[in-house]
C-alpha cells in the first residue's frame, strides 16, 4: 500500500470511528428567509385569495445535462430535509417581514406565518447519489399551496450546485482513473465559504478522496491532506538559518543531525543523478529538512519551486536584450525551462537526499509535489529518478513514493496527461472543480404540476419547456446486459410495469419516437423521505451516498459516459401519461383566428 494510500485509508477509518458531525450540523443560513421575495408576496396573495387548504404537487427538475455529458449526479437531498425539519419562522423574521413586504398586509397573516410548519408535507426524492437524467423529477413535493411553494427557491439552491458539484468531481473521477487520488484545492477559489463548504463535501460525494479544506473535514468526515505553499521553501535562503538539525529516532530515540545526513546523501545522489551538488538551493535544503524534522511521518514537499533570486539577477543584466529581441512566448519558454531545469537539479536532488537522511532514522518520505511546468514531462523524470535511487540504493518503496500534481487542472488537463503517459498518483484540483468553469449553473426548475387533484401543464412554444402534467412515478428498466436502459415516467394511478412484460415506451412530445422494451429489472425510483413532520428514511452516511454514486454510475452503457459525443439516455413516458399529455395540451392551447 503507498504512504498516500495508508494515510486516506487511516482517515476514513477515523472518520467512521466517531460520530458524524454531518448529521448534528445545520448551516444556520438555510432559513425560511433564504428565498425570493416574490415567494413570501404570492404566499399572501394565496392567504387573502382563501387558498389555505389548496393541496399542490411541484416537480424539482432540469432539462439539460451539465458539462455536455449525458449523465448527472443528483445530491442535496439531505440538506434539503434538514431544510424541512426546522423550517419556522422566527420572532425577528417576523419582525422582518413586516417591514420588507408592502404596507398593507394583514397581522393575521403574519400570526398565519408564525406557525407555519412542513409537518402537512410529502417529499418524494431518488436515492441520493443516483445518476439522473432529464424531465426526470429528482424531487416531487406535495402538499398545502402556500408552504409547497414557500419551499421552492431554498431547495432548489440546495439542490442545484450540490447536484453540479458532484457531477463535475465524478467526471474527474472517470477520466483520472480509479487508481489515482482525487484532492480537492478549492476553498480559496471557491463563491464564498458556503461555496468552500458545499464544494468539498461534494466533490467527496462525487468521487474525491479528500479535501485541503479543514472545517469540511470536521463537518463531514473528509480526509484532509496538504504540503506546504512556495512561500516555506522561499522563507530560507540559506542552511545557516536551521534552529533545529536534530531528530530522534523513530524506533531507538537515538539523536542525528538531519541536515549532515541529507548532505552526505546529496553528494551520493549527485553522482547517481549525474548533476553537481553546485546547482541545487541551499535555502531548498534547509526548507525541506525543516519540514521533514516537524513531520517526519508525513514528509510530502513542494519541488518545482525555483530559486527567486537568481531569475531576478538574470532578468535585470539582460532586461534590454529581453525588450529588443524576446517574444512572450520565448520569456515563457524560458521560465519553462528554468523549472525543469531547478527540478532535475536541485529540486528532486534535495528531495531525495532528505527522504534517505530520514529513512537513515527510520521514517518513510509520502512524496513530493509538482505545481507548475510540463506536468507530464516532471513525472516522468520524478519517477525515473526515484526508481534510480530505489535500486541503487537498495529501498524498494522508494520507487515508490506518491507524484502529486497541482497547477489549474482541469479535465481536459487529465485526458491529455492520460494521453502522454504521465506518472502522477495524486491530481489537486481546485478552481476548475469548484467553480465548474465549464458550467457555472445546473438549471433546476420547481414546476406545479398539479393543484387540488387537477393536473396543470405550464405551455411553450419552445417544446422543451413544456412540463409534464399531473403527479408521476418514475421507473427504471435495465436491458438484458445488465446496465439501465431507459427511465419511465407513469402516471400514479397506473400499474408499474414489470419484469419480462413488454411496455410501450413514448417520447414525451414526438409521435413517431416509441418502443417497446422488455426489461429484465424495474428499479422504482421514488421514495417517500419526508412525510407528517419527519424524515420516513434512514438516511445513508456521506461515505454511503459516495458508494452509491459509483455502483450507479456503474449501471450505465460506457457511451454514455464517455467525454466525446456521449449517447444521450432515453427518457419516456407510457401511452396512458403521453395521451394525457397531449390531450391537455390540446385543451389549454389557444386556438388562434386567422382574417
Amino acid at each position: 500500500m503507498s504512504s498516500l494510500n495508508r494515510e486516506l485509508s487511516e482517515d476514513s477509518a477515523f472518520a467512521a470511528g466517531r460520530n458524524s458531525w454531518n448529521r448534528h450540523y445545520h448551516n444556520s443560513v438555510v432559513q425560511p428567509l433564504l428565498t425570493d421575495l416574490y415567494q413570501i408576496t404570492m404566499a399572501y396573495a394565496y392567504w387573502k385569495s382563501g387558498k389555505i387548504d389548496d393541496h399542490a404537487v411541484f416537480d424539482l427538475f432540469f432539462r439539460t445535462n451539465p458539462f455536455q455529458g449525458e449523465f448527472t449526479i443528483f445530491a442535496g437531498l439531505e440538506e434539503c430535509l434538514k431544510f424541512l425539519d426546522s423550517f419556522h419562522y422566527s420572532e425577528t423574521d417576523i419582525e422582518y417581514l413586516k417591514h420588507a413586504l408592502p404596507q398593507g398586509i394583514e397581522d393575521e397573516f403574519f400570526d398565519y406565518l408564525s406557525q407555519l410548519t412542513a409537518k402537512d408535507v410529502t417529499l418524494y426524492a431518488i436515492e441520493e447519489g443516483s445518476v439522473a437524467f432529464p424531465r426526470v423529477p429528482l424531487i416531487k413535493v406535495a402538499g398545502p399551496l402556500i408552504i409547497v411553494q414557500l419551499l421552492e427557491t431554498t431547495l432548489l439552491t440546495l439542490v442545484n450546485y450540490a447536484s453540479l458539484m458532484a457531477t463535475n468531481a465524478a467526471r474527474y473521477r472517470m477520466v483520472a482513473g480509479k487508481h489515482i487520488h482525487l484532492l480537492e484545492f478549492g476553498l480559496r477559489r471557491a463563491q464564498g465559504p458556503d461555496g468552500g463548504l458545499s464544494a468539498s463535501k461534494y466533490s467527496y460525494i462525487g468521487g474525491f478522496d479528500g479535501t485541503s479544506n479543514v472545517l469540511a473535514g470536521k463537518l463531514f468526515n473528509i480526509p484532509v491532506k496538504g504540503t506546504h505553499a512556495h512561500a516555506y521553501i522561499t522563507s530560507f535562503t540559506g542552511i545557516d538559518e536551521l534552529k533545529t538539525r536534530v531528530l530522534l529516532h523513530k524506533e531507538d530515540g537515538t539523536s542525528r543531525d538531519l541536515l549532515e545526513l541529507a548532505m552526505e546523501h546529496r553528494a551520493a545522489i549527485a553522482s547517481v543523478l549525474d548533476v553537481s551538488t553546485d546547482e541545487s538551493s541551499e535555502g531548498e535544503l534547509a526548507a525541506m529538512v525543516s519540514f521533514a524534522i516537524a513531520f517526519p511521518d508525513g514528509f510530502m514537499a513542494l519541488v518545482d519551486t525555483y530559486d527567486v533570486k537568481s531569475r531576478t539577477c538574470w532578468l535585470e543584466g539582460h532586461l534590454a536584450d529581453i525588450s529588443r529581441i524576446v517574444s512572450h512566448i520565448a520569456l515563457v519558454s524560458y521560465y519553462d525551462l528554468t523549472s525543469l531545469h531547478h527540478l532535475s537539479r536541485s529540486g528532486l536532488l534535495n528531495f531525495c537526499a532528505v527522504a534517505l537522511a530520514l529513512n537513515d532514522q527510520g521514517y518513510r518520505a509520502i512524496g513530493i509535489r509538482i505545481d507548475s511546468g510540463d506536468l507530464a514531462y516532471l513525472s516522468c523524470l520524478a519517477r525515473e529518478t526515484f526508481e534510480r535511487i530505489a535500486e541503487r540504493f537498495k529501498l524498494p518503496w522508494f520507487s515508490k513514493l506518491t507524484i502529486v500534481a497541482s497547477n489549474d487542472i482541469n479535465e481536459d488537463t487529465i485526458l491529455s496527461l492520460n494521453e502522454q503517459g504521465h506518472k502522477i498518483d495524486c491530481f489537486g484540483i481546485g478552481t476548475h472543480l469548484v467553480t465548474c468553469q465549464r458550467q457555472p449553473a445546473l438549471g433546476c426548475v420547481y414546476k406545479m404540476v398539479e393543484i387540488n387533484n387537477q393536473p396543470r401543464i405550464k405551455l411553450s412554444q419552445d417544446v422543451g419547456k413544456v412540463t409534464m402534467p399531473g403527479s408521476k412515478n418514475v421507473f427504471r428498466l435495465y436491458g438484458a446486459d445488465g446496465h439501465a436502459l431507459i427511465d419511465l415516467l407513469q402516471r400514479v394511478d397506473e400499474n408499474p410495469p414489470e419484469v419480462g412484460q413488454k411496455v410501450l415506451c413514448r417520447h414525451p412530445f414526438q409521435e413517431s419516437k416509441r418502443a417497446y422494451v422488455i426489461p429484465t429489472q424495474v428499479e422504482p425510483l421514488y421514495r417517500v423521505y419526508w412525510t407528517e413532520g419527519r424524515v420516513a428514511q434512514v438516511l445513508p452516511s456521506l461515505e454511503e451516498v459516495r458508494e452509491r454514486v459509483q455502483a450507479s454510475l456503474r449501471t450505465l452503457r460506457q457511451d454514455h459516459k464517455r467525454t466525446l459525443n456521449p449517447t444521450p439516455y432515453k427518457v419516456a413516458v407510457s401511452d396512458n401519461l403521453y395521451n394525457f399529455i397531449h390531450e391537455l395540451w390540446l385543451q389549454n392551447a389557444p386556438i388562434g383566428e386567422l382574417s
